[in-house]
């Protein structure tokens, strides 16, 4: 009896682990971008304004250049840890909650390709007080997606620690 009680034990750790580890990366993946965000959103899209005509254009490059270098490996970490943990879901997250998220992601990602990357194109070549107005204004769509993502999430591990 004792042998047959360890092997279940050790199946449902053999199971829950992935699962937990799956949703503890996708949970620090998420609040990483959700600080990224916020900080880009309150701090560093407004300050566009106050660099200077003449230097905008260099800037504007490097600043992608270097944002792409600190968000590219946390979005695709989060991006396919949320994807998994729909496929692996873990015991006493509903599927809808996993589902929810990484619809939120994707639009995460399609406002990231087809709205911020075209106003930074724009503004590589020079600033344009419309364009920066747009790009900050409709940057709130991801503010608002990954802080809800942070709290669906954190539910998410709440419920999995229950």
């Amino acid at each position: 009896m004792r042998l047959l009680e360890r092997l279940m034990l050790e199946q449902a750790f053999d199971k829950k682990l992935p699962q937990m580890f799956l949703l503890l990366v996708n949970l620090a993946a998420t609040l990483f971008m959700t600080g990224v965000i916020w900080f880009v959103q309150v701090v560093h899209y407004p300050l566009f304004a106050r660099v200077g005509a003449s230097s905008f254009p260099q800037y504007e490059v490097l600043h992608s250049q270097a944002t792409s270098a600190v968000v590219a490996v946390p979005m695709l970490i989060e991006l396919f840890t949320g994807a998994a943990l729909c496929v692996q879901k873990p015991d006493k997250i509903d599927a809808w909650l996993l589902w929810l998220g990484l619809a939120m992601l994707g639009a995460i990602w399609v406002s990231t390709m087809f709205v911020q990357v075209p106003k930074h194109n724009l503004l590589a070549g020079g600033f344009n007080a419309e364009v920066h107005h747009s790009l900050v204004s409709t940057n709130w769509v991801r503010t608002v997606l990954w802080s809800a993502r942070s709290l669906l999430i954190l539910w998410a591990l709440w419920k999995t620690l229950e």
